[in-house]
């Protein structure tokens, strides 16, 4: 049995944040592979430098027009001061999709798939929301619904958990203790609206034992990736959301044992001496999906 290659969406196990202002990590890219890298015009951009952080953002378009990762620009919010120029330069630049910070409420993103529909060129564009406000966790499912509505665009969500901890006035505890609930129903938001979904940063760079830990949680999780704020970070996301191969293995098992003719129009049948239902050939087909895009994604590296 091989993975459904028909499945669209990319790996983006290893999402990686760059400051659109530091050239020098800008050129960096080049050289690293990592399965998405989020532009950033908002946090990581002093308010005196939204204008040059957007101008280097064109140039280093201009001069790379394709990258074998996916390519996501951060805006600031359009409620904001910055939000509309930003929104068009990320357009100008052609990404995959936009990356709108703090979202509270489904007009947020409806707004901004309303200013896309009117732009010529950004008719193939996606969004991504990042939930990281007390108000956008406690409108999150309100706002994970609008992956059923395709004219608004949304695909992903990515948990910004450092603003979130900060503003809730929690510590997030050994192993995040604190937060899980609040990680956990991002999981399950997204799942509801058919979306991606991307787990925080992790703070402390050195530290490459927590890093490790604090992916594998996330991938336990349900998370499809990690964002990162360091290329070192890079192949311990990659590790973390890559199937083993013995995962890989008893996913085979159970697809081909429900495709077996022996066993047509069974609900319940047993493989290696375990009841299984059509909900883990379900799952099954999820994890060798998950496989077949970081397989894919690694022979793109090469």
């Amino acid at each position: 049995m091989q993975a459904d290659s028909s499945d669209a969406e990319p790996s983006l196990s290893a999402t990686l944040f760059v400051p659109a202002t530091n050239e020098r990590a800008l050129e960096k890219l080049a050289t690293l592979s990592p399965d998405a890298v989020i532009y950033d015009l908002e946090d990581a951009v002093a308010p005196d430098r939204k204008g040059e952080a957007r101008e280097r953002l064109r140039d280093h378009f201009r001069v790379h027009r394709t990258a074998p990762f996916h390519r996501v620009v951060r805006i600031n919010p359009l409620r904001g001061p910055h939000g509309t120029e930003d929104m068009l330069a990320a357009v100008a630049c052609l990404p995959d999709a936009i990356l709108l910070p703090k979202v509270e409420q489904p007009s947020d993103i409806l707004t901004l798939a309303e200013a896309l529909s009117s732009i010529s060129n950004a008719a193939a564009f996606r969004i991504w929301a990042m939930i990281e406000t007390p108000r956008g966790m406690m409108n999150l499912s309100a706002v994970a619904e609008l992956g059923r509505a395709p004219a608004a665009r949304l695909s992903a969500l990515v948990a910004g958990t450092n603003d979130l901890v900060a503003m809730s006035g929690m510590a997030p505890g050994p192993d995040r203790a604190n937060i899980i609930p609040f990680l956990a129903q991002m999981v399950m938001a997204a799942r509801a609206g058919g979306l991606s979904v991307l787990d925080g940063v992790f703070n402390d760079i050195a530290n490459g034992d927590g890093l490790s830990s604090e992916c594998g949680q996330a991938a336990a999780l349900g998370f499809d990736g990690k964002t990162l704020i360091h290329p070192a970070q890079i192949e311990a996301a990659r590790a973390a959301f890559t199937p083993s191969g013995q995962e890989q293995d008893r996913a085979r098992q159970i697809v081909d044992a429900f495709a077996d003719p022996v066993n047509s129009g069974k609900a319940v049948i047993k493989v290696d001496g375990q009841m299984v239902e059509h909900l883990h050939r379900d799952a099954a087909l999820r994890l060798l999906r998950r496989a077949y895009r970081r397989e894919s994604a690694s022979q793109g590296d090469k």
